[in-house]
């Protein structure tokens, strides 16, 4: 998809909204609030699962090209990728800055990447958001909603598909087995009679009979 249809595209829209911003921005724009937004796009379209979203220059909010002559020359303008990652977290910075000559005039578009799984994104350490097409502090519940988001996902616990019980080392099990009767001595009689599907679904290394990851590493 071409920039320009993404444009038209932003422009037959219903609007701003929390993942889209249009700005005049007619010869200048505060470099501080531009990384604001940054913060607040992209943990919005975190939150919204999008791969990205968007601040536009060189248009009202009802959605009329404008023309912007913000930073005219291409290589300022790209230069605010480096001066954008030197204050935002982890170095992130624009996916791409595109220059789009609609006929009503030049329109800068900048597509923001949303923030990394479990990592909210902070602009000069502060963390942003939307209410709405308000710009404002990134709510406790939504930094709260995006750090969680590393504890949904458990690779360990992922089901091996294809692999069986009879893939497992048998010696691997009885050595597993000790180790756990040691950790949950009470139970030692009945750890003793658990047959090894019973024992490596109470101990997680399978989920229903069906092979993790973890069992796997440890005892493949």
């Amino acid at each position: 998809m071409g920039i320009e249809y993404k444009l038209q595209q932003l422009l037959d829209s219903f609007g701003e909204s929390e993942v889209v911003e249009f700005k005049e921005a007619k010869n200048a724009y505060d470099f501080n609030k531009l990384g604001k937004y940054f913060s607040a796009l992209s943990n919005e379209a975190n939150l919204k699962g999008l791969k990205s979203a968007w601040l536009v220059f060189g248009v009202k909010n009802d959605q009329t090209v404008v023309c912007s002559q913000f930073r005219t020359d291409m290589k300022d303008l790209q230069s605010l990728k480096k001066e954008v990652a030197d204050k935002i977290t982890s170095r992130l910075t624009f996916v791409e800055i595109h220059e789009v000559h609609h006929a009503n005039g030049r329109v800068i578009l900048f597509e923001i990447p949303a923030a990394p799984q479990g990592f909210p994104v902070a602009w000069d350490g502060h963390y942003f958001g939307r209410d709405g097409e308000s710009l404002g502090p990134l709510n406790l519940e939504e930094i709260e909603r995006i750090r969680a988001q590393n504890r949904v996902y458990d690779w360990s616990a992922e089901i091996c598909q294809g692999a069986s019980i009879r893939d497992l080392d048998e010696e691997a099990i009885k050595v597993a087995r000790r180790e756990y009767t040691t950790k949950h001595s009470r139970l030692a009689e009945e750890i003793q009679a658990w047959d090894d599907n019973t024992f490596l679904n109470k101990a997680k290394l399978t989920i229903n009979g069906q092979v993790t990851r973890t069992a796997i590493s440890i005892i493949g």
